[in-house]
């Protein structure tokens, strides 16, 4: 009789078990159904799914859009490259486009490889509503397009990370000058060289030195800068695309152009977040230089 009264007061004890092995099933299903509408698809590798070093496509990355103070809203784009090495210039027109209003909006002609986070901006009015723009892609015969709208699952804080405090790190042309930190607004600066000559760039790399709780201690800089060429005519070389920054925060190299043209050229700096800030959207640094060559 003691017997099956101790098997019956364990009977509770089991169904709460299962009961709770249920709800985390549960649970963890509706994770897995949420995962669509919170990572672009072109953003989910197959486990199977080669990496080549050329021949596959480009991808627009819709990073989210976030309110302006005069009532407008800015759409974040990057994009990936899936090509392991291969690098394509491919001009705006029929096979770089943004519409409506359109074809050229901004976007980059120079594509580097794999992905590449938050590389422009566009802006749009406050009464943007429901429309929607497309950014179309053709590489090496292969189209894409992606779709971007104000839809609030989309909204973004690029200038703070709510979690804990951290901001974008700084980039100024000169000590104690125009801070530039988050996504890119226009043209930071514009330089003028001839095409027998390297063009000198310097800037002046300042961060909060917040860190997110899974970042490893290193010894690393708290920020570093990474030039590219975003669009031109040319080719671009830099003596050092990724230079130091020094005790003083200042990081050098230089530029030469093969071509003379309008070129831009994107600074992207990050902190100990990362690329794409560890894709929270936050916190990094674009911007962008405009560079007039001219003949020699």
């Amino acid at each position: 009789m003691e017997e099956n009264i101790k098997r019956e007061k364990k009977k509770p004890e089991a169904r709460s078990r299962g009961s709770q092995v249920a709800f985390w099933l549960l649970a963890f299903g509706f994770c897995l159904l949420l995962i669509p509408f919170f990572v672009p698809f072109y953003a989910l590798q197959l486990p199977l799914e080669p990496i080549r070093d050329s021949g596959q496509t480009i991808t627009g990355a819709y990073e989210g859009w976030y309110p302006n103070p005069d009532g407008s809203f800015s759409l974040l784009v990057g994009y990936f490259n899936r090509n392991q090495k291969e690098t394509l210039d491919i001009p705006a027109g029929p096979n770089n486009r943004i519409e409506p209003g359109g074809p050229d909006q901004g976007q980059p002609t120079h594509f580097l490889p794999r992905r590449q986070w938050g590389v422009f901006t566009i802006t749009v009015p406050k009464d943007f509503g429901d429309k929607k723009l497309t950014w179309t892609l053709t590489a090496n015969g292969q189209p894409t397009s992606i779709p971007m709208t104000l839809n609030p699952l989309w909204v973004i804080e690029p200038f703070k990370d709510a979690g804990i405090g951290n901001t974008p790190p700084a980039l100024r042309f000169e000590p104690g000058g125009i801070a530039y930190q988050g996504p890119p607004r226009g043209i930071a600066r514009t330089f003028n060289t001839k095409l027998s000559e390297e063009l000198p760039l310097t800037v002046w790399l300042t961060d909060d030195g917040l860190r997110p709780p899974e970042a490893r201690p290193n010894d690393n800089p708290p920020a570093t800068v990474a030039w590219s060429k975003f669009r031109g005519p040319g080719t671009v070389t830099f003596a050092n695309a990724k230079p130091k920054m020094d005790d003083e925060g200042r990081a050098s190299t230089s530029a030469t152009f093969s071509m003379p043209g309008e070129y831009i050229l994107r600074a992207q700096v990050n902190d100990a977040s990362g690329d794409g800030g560890g894709g929270f959207q936050c916190c990094w640094t674009n911007v962008h230089v405009k560079v007039n060559v001219s003949p020699p």
